[in-house]
């Protein structure tokens, strides 16, 4: 019965026009970034969030959440129209997505992607809805040990579910760690790792690194190719609707990729991507029916179950945001960020001091799910023309955005030059095969990790056995290492390293 009131509670604050028109934007944002290769949901975000400084908390995180599962979506189109994923989770679309946009049935490709992320996106909400508040009870008898033990075990999460090498994972991590630690000490008030600078003082802006890393990175390494690699799909789109066959074909994939991508969503480190990966091979080992299309030729189950995998993924993905505090992604960070600016202090006292923010946010995720399906089917033929434009064009306009976006947040010059500092850097982990997902997780975690720590030892006198003889904590620590140990088998190394390549 609570759940109920909780989501009449929801519902009555996503369906204000004002909050209605910003999940419609954010959608249609999300959707538009999707579409474009190389600019992916973290890069979208960074770059407007200094647009939602002046909107009310609610309605800028329903916007920014509205970006992020639409740009799920929409990564799906560039990535059957034009063989380019849009982002990382549309990686696997590509295998039997384009097969299928080359043989004519781009149509029935781009609505079973539609038709499997609105169901996925809507039975990943429920499941949110229906774990939030047991998981919130459970969240209040965390004390800074245990949230310490928690960060641990999220960061040793992420190097094993980030693509590549553990030892480039490892060193993003690091790096992250190390320059959140740039800036004022909280507790002394001695400035360290600020080399003099007075503007690094602060630290360096979350924002800067973002858009840095992510945005002008991706800038940079799509400049380096050349321009004929743009292989832009010219077909027409005909017969939308899939046949009764595909029905047949794609509704189990669905439900299936739906299942996993609600469970691999709530691990830390990219759970949408995982669950993309995770959903195709499952379906690989999925007998064939007579008459069926070989994976890899355009089968659409190919499409249905990683898409529906990648959209239940980008919702579960909250879970841990809204109940813990703790973000699983790097788009979940930016949400960290945008609930900091809006003095919302993300954790399980959200769902008590805000219950408008918390259901407000989750009613409001069905309604995009539902914008997203009505929004993008019409719309294929514009998607296609947008493909169309020279990105000669395209990056001039979203390098100004940034720069405009960084300048806004602190009316500073420093932070620009930042962000072109950063870009390089970016670039430079791009060509070296380094996610820079971790660096993210790290850059934000690294602060929360050093304050809870020191809360824990002030409180223990110093001793720091308080991690290991707290039960709670243990169970992490202990989990963590387990989580090492076992990533670190060969056996378990080698599948792991098979299990992010696809021939």
């Amino acid at each position: 019965m609570d759940l109920i009131n909780n989501l009449s509670l929801g519902f009555s604050v996503a369906f204000t026009m004002q909050n209605l028109l910003y999940a419609f934007i954010g959608c249609l944002l999300g959707t538009l970034i999707g579409v474009l290769p190389g600019v992916g949901p973290v890069a979208t975000i960074a770059m407007l969030l200094p647009a939602t400084y002046a909107l009310p908390p609610v309605a800028a995180l329903i916007m920014l959440a509205g970006i992020y599962y639409g740009a799920q979506y929409g990564g799906s189109t560039t990535a059957i129209l034009v063989n380019l994923p849009g982002e990382s989770s549309s990686v696997v679309t590509v295998i039997d997505g384009y097969q299928m946009a080359r043989k004519g049935r781009a149509g029935p490709a781009l609505a079973s992607a539609g038709i499997g992320s609105f169901i996925a996106g809507c039975v990943g909400t429920l499941i949110l809805a229906a774990f939030a508040a047991p998981l919130t009870e459970v969240a209040f008898k965390f004390g800074p040990a245990e949230y310490f033990s928690l960060m641990i075990l999220g960061l040793i999460g992420a190097v094993v579910l980030a693509s590549g090498s553990l030892i480039k994972a490892i060193g993003m991590i690091v790096l992250g760690l190390l320059l959140g630690l740039v800036g004022t000490d909280v507790n002394s008030g001695v400035a360290r790792y600020s080399f003099d600078v007075p503007e690094l003082t602060d630290g360096i802006g979350f924002i800067v690194i973002a858009m840095g890393v992510f945005g002008y990175g991706e800038i940079i390494a799509n400049l380096s190719n050349p321009g004929e690699k743009r292989d832009v799909f010219t077909g027409k789109v005909e017969h939308i609707y899939p046949t009764k066959q595909d029905w047949k074909l794609m509704m189990p994939a669905i439900l299936r990729g739906t299942a996993i991508g609600s469970a691999l969503g709530i691990l830390p480190g990219g759970g949408a991507m995982l669950a993309a990966f995770a959903a195709y091979t499952v379906e690989k080992k999925t007998k064939l029916r007579p008459g069926e299309v070989p994976f890899g030729k355009g089968n659409i189950r190919g499409v249905a179950s990683p898409e529906s995998a990648n959209n239940a993924g980008s919702q579960t993905s909250f879970i841990p945001l809204l109940t813990l505090g703790i973000p699983p992604n790097a788009v979940m960070a930016l949400m960290v960020g945008a609930m900091t600016i809006h003095n919302i202090q993300p954790g399980p006292q959200v769902m008590t001091s805000n219950p408008e923010l918390f259901w407000g946010l989750i009613a409001s995720m069905w309604i995009g799910n539902l914008m997203l399906i009505v929004l993008n089917l019409p719309l294929i033929g514009i998607w296609i023309k947008l493909l169309s434009v020279p990105y000669r064009w395209l990056f001039p306009a979203i390098v100004l955005f940034c720069a405009i976006g960084v300048y806004s947040t602190n009316n500073n010059t420093w932070d620009v030059w930042m962000v072109g500092w950063f870009g390089i850097i970016g670039y430079i982990f791009i060509k070296l095969g380094m996610e820079p997902a971790p660096l993210l997780l790290g850059f934000i975690l690294g602060p929360m990790m050093e304050e809870n720590l020191r809360r824990a030892l002030l409180l223990s006198r110093g001793d720091w056995s308080v991690l290991v003889t707290r039960p709670l904590s243990a169970t992490l620590l202990g989990m963590a290492l387990l989580l090492l140990i076992i990533v670190l088998l060969p056996a378990v190394k080698k599948s792991r390293e098979e299990a992010f390549v696809e021939e």
